[in-house]
């Protein structure tokens, strides 16, 4: 199983929470970036439909696949 995890960071003149390289909107206080981050957290664990996606790599190479609907990772904030 995937395991994502949330980090809050100062950002843009506020707070933020980020997962990899990719930061949320910002906030005006890291108590609001928590809470948005823990909201994220818990709708990554909501289960969806089995669909067909594509998605392009870092070299720009297209790929199709198979995404399960119910293949949820666990999340974590990391405050």
């Amino acid at each position: 199983m995937a395991h994502v995890v949330y980090t809050i960071v100062e950002h843009d003149g506020g707070w933020a929470y980020k997962l990899g390289d990719v930061f949320s909107e910002p906030f005006p206080s890291r108590d609001a970036a928590v809470k948005a981050a823990h909201r994220a957290a818990q709708e990554q664990r909501i289960p969806g439909r089995t669909e067909a996606i594509q998605w392009e790599d870092k070299d720009g190479n297209w790929h199709e696949e198979l995404a399960r609907g119910d293949d949820r990772p666990e999340a974590d904030v990391v405050e």
